[in-house]
């Protein structure tokens, strides 16, 4: 009962409102906003009431306040989302945003960016133009389309090209194929959003043409096959290869749509990767529709690409949906920079960042983890050891890639960790066998810098 005295010592929010220490906030936030802030600084001090000495005095209690107050202000203007230095060694990192864009991209973005642009004006007749036009040639160009149209993710890419292709139908699909990805993402549930009737033929581990063909129907609207990017099935396996499907499908007047997730358009052995299907094979195999990512192996912004035959496009392209998931100015120039880029091959991979780091040698990247080392100040428990990176984001799942990282040694792992993690810049790396292990294949040269920097600020001075 001693403590009750204290929430007469609180000071009023009028009384708060006038100090000094408020002013400049005053001026950058409307009234409403610097009093709420109080008014949950006071409320904060309420609940530590019955823990606080007796004596303390009313102003150390505003004091506490208006420090409270201050602080939820300046997270106002914080921004929540963090330039991080990826050393985790995932290539495409969902939770770190995918592909880092190129330089092309990021200056694109940047003049669209800046005012007005003709996203759906056609400057030559100045009339009504379409945005997918930004990118549909290029799309045709590089993958042998006859069209294409963009929207903002491959699920979205999925279920659109499913409800235009068979809604009310039944889309016929292996069930070896029935994928869940990150997300919990299932294909069946977006089969069934779609207004689609899954219709399931084979076995986990075999699949045959014979099985697609026995369930062809007059209820069939399309065979949907999905890539299994992101795990494997071994062994007494058997699939259909998609010349063969798209061959009967054809005999039935039935579409394909080949979901390939990754978005590959150039082939990854060319750099010692193993093989991911291509856009162009599928299409040249005869499949309607295929949809892939933007930002996965492509190295552009988060999107979804449905490619194919003109007038399986012009059906997807029309449908209602289409203006829910639809792209805005920004993905569109990104995008359109990205596709550029595969336009010169000798150059691609100087300037298409996630390539880069699938295919940079590991000579280099060992030289990335040598210049950070030589530039500690206390190297005592960090060492430059082999490591495995990974592509990520379901593309390539049983692809190890040698790397080298600097493994740390610590009292406290986790504390330093989220240290580098709070850092500015943030620093995301991974724990593995007791070291805090940074994965330098993720890291650009331009960030050897930063991330020396920040270790040396957190790691014990000699």
């Amino acid at each position: 009962m001693t403590n009750q005295i204290l929430y007469t010592r609180i000071p009023s929010i009028d009384v708060l409102l006038q100090q000094p220490s408020l002013e400049s906030y005053m001026k950058k936030y409307s009234p409403d906003i610097v009093k709420s802030a109080l008014q949950k600084g006071a409320q904060h001090i309420r609940i530590r009431i019955p823990d606080m000495n007796p004596d303390t005095s009313r102003e150390n209690l505003m004091n506490q306040i208006l420090l409270f107050a201050i602080k939820s202000l300046e997270t106002l203007h914080r921004p929540n989302m963090h330039t991080v230095i990826n050393a985790t060694g995932v290539i495409l990192h969902t939770g770190l945003g995918r592909a880092p864009l190129s330089q092309a991209a990021q200056e694109n973005v940047r003049q669209i960016m800046s005012g007005y642009c003709n996203l759906e004006i056609d400057l030559e007749t100045g009339k009504r133009g379409e945005r997918n036009d930004h990118i549909a040639p290029l799309i045709r160009q590089l993958t042998g389309a006859q069209d294409a149209v963009m929207v903002n993710n491959n699920a979205a890419a999925v279920f659109l090209s499913l409800n235009t292709l068979a809604f009310g139908k039944e889309a016929i699909i292996s069930r070896g194929e029935l994928i869940e990805i990150g997300g919990a993402f299932r294909m069946p549930d977006i089969m069934q959003q779609s207004g689609t009737i899954m219709r399931e033929v084979g076995t986990t581990n075999k699949t045959k043409l014979s099985d697609y063909e026995q369930a062809i129907n007059e209820n069939t609207g399309c065979i949907a096959v999905a890539h299994t990017s992101n795990y494997r099935v071994q062994g007494f396996t058997a699939e259909v290869e998609i010349e063969a499907l798209a061959r009967m499908a054809k005999q039935h007047s039935i579409p394909i749509l080949h979901d390939l997730g990754g978005g590959v358009i150039t082939d990854l052995q060319e750099w010692g990767l193993p093989y991911e299907p291509l856009v162009q094979d599928s299409l040249t195999a005869g499949v309607q529709v295929v949809t892939f990512s933007g930002d996965k192996v492509l190295g552009g912004p988060q999107a979804g690409i449905i490619a194919g035959e003109k007038e399986w496009i012009r059906r997807i392209h029309t449908n209602p949906i289409m203006r829910a998931v639809r792209c805005d100015k920004l993905v569109f120039s990104a995008m359109e920079a990205t596709l550029k880029l595969f336009l010169n091959p000798d150059q691609l991979l100087q300037n298409n960042k996630a390539l880069q780091f699938l295919t940079d040698s590991v000579d280099l990247v060992k030289k990335k983890a040598q210049a950070v080392f030589d530039s500690l100040e206390n190297r005592t428990g960090v060492t430059i050891e082999p490591c495995f990176s990974q592509t990520g984001s379901g593309a390539l799942p049983l692809e190890k890639i040698d790397s080298f990282g600097l493994f740390i040694q610590h009292s406290d792992l986790e504390n330093l960790h989220k240290r580098l993690r709070l850092g500015d810049p943030a620093v995301m790396g991974h724990i593995q066998n007791n070291k805090l292990i940074l994965d330098m294949r993720t890291v650009d040269e331009t960030q050897i810098q930063p991330l020396t920097d920040q270790l040396n600020l957190l790691l014990p001075k000699k």
